[in-house]
């Protein structure tokens, strides 16, 4: 065998979508209601929040890095968001658009805490987590905001030539991340800081300048996904997003990036995204209550990187 075919069999990816296709197949024989358009096109539109912040999320750890603010920043948008248009009294599109650069600031904020002052983005988000929800519970004060027009539902509830609105936005923003990922010199750059800061470092790369960049974005795309979030459910509250950012955490590794920076991909990112909404949909119509889908969910998780682990040596060896 070549090894080039080798690396292409014992790519994370490769086995990841070989354990998909043999979920989807268990699954289907669990309940006849799994492989139904209404039911996927449902589970698309449930993921599609989860799926934006895991692009993101793919870039910040192929650097090294951890955004653990990311459900707070969901929250915070959404409640600035209803502030912002009820409160305030500006149009619902200005709202939605300040409420998007308010996620931006809040990466920005978490951009500079990692690089300005060095502090570790494990801490520094962690921080940032109890800081943007406590925010967002203060601007509440434990009070919703319903009442949006009805084109603001669009997003969130439309359809577009029979599929989910925000699975188009999502589909082009995984477009998008991909290309400069994979294909572009940033991308290079990320991999590169993920690897080895500190020879990027001397190796002339604006190490700082990417960081920042790529917090940003982060808090952005979680400022889209709140305005999403909040169209598909037709209200706001401050504890929306909470517990997002272990979702996509597990989305991100269980496609295949690692957590020490370095390696990862989009597509692997997608992959790992598709296996665990399935795994939560297909146990659920299954019988199967929360507490054993999570079960499931880490098993699964340990079960790829072992394998993963285990071919990646024997290709290396």
């Amino acid at each position: 065998m070549s090894q080039s075919l080798r690396n292409l069999l014992f790519r994370h990816e490769t086995i990841l979508g070989l354990l998909l296709i043999l979920a989807l197949i268990m699954l289907a024989f669990q309940s006849d209601r799994f492989f139904t358009t209404e039911n996927l096109l449902n589970q698309g539109r449930l993921m599609a929040e989860v799926g934006l912040v895991a692009l993101a999320m793919t870039f910040v750890i192929v650097t090294g890095g951890i955004d653990l603010s990311v459900g707070s920043i969901l929250g915070l948008v959404a409640i600035l968001l209803g502030v912002f248009w009820q409160n305030i009294g500006l149009p619902l599109p200005l709202a939605m658009m300040l409420g998007i650069a308010a996620g931006a600031l809040a990466g920005f904020v978490n951009g500079l805490i990692i690089t300005r002052f060095g502090v570790p983005p494990l801490i520094a988000t962690l921080a940032t987590l109890a800081l943007y929800r406590g925010l967002a519970e203060g601007i509440s004060q434990a009070r919703s905001v319903r009442g949006y027009p009805e084109w603001f539902f669009v997003l969130g509830q439309g359809e577009f030539f029979g599929v989910p609105v925000q699975l188009w936005i999502f589909g082009l923003c995984a477009v998008l991340a991909a290309i400069i990922l994979g294909l572009s010199t940033f991308g290079r750059e990320t991999y590169a800081i993920g690897s080895n800061a500190v020879a990027s470092r001397f190796s002339g790369l604006r190490v700082d300048r990417a960081l920042l960049l790529i917090y940003t974005a982060s808090g952005l795309i979680a400022g889209l996904a709140a305005v999403i979030f909040v169209s598909r459910v037709s209200t706001t509250r401050s504890d929306m997003g909470t517990g997002l950012e272990l979702d996509v955490i597990t989305a991100v590794v269980l496609g295949g990036t690692s957590i020490f920076g370095g390696r990862g991909t989009i597509i692997g990112t997608l992959l790992g995204l598709v296996l665990m909404q399935a795994l939560k949909n297909g146990l659920a119509l299954a019988g199967v209550k929360g507490d054993g889908t999570i079960v499931v969910i880490g098993a699964v998780l340990i079960l790829t990187i072992l394998i993963s682990n285990m071919f990646r040596r024997d290709a290396d060896g």
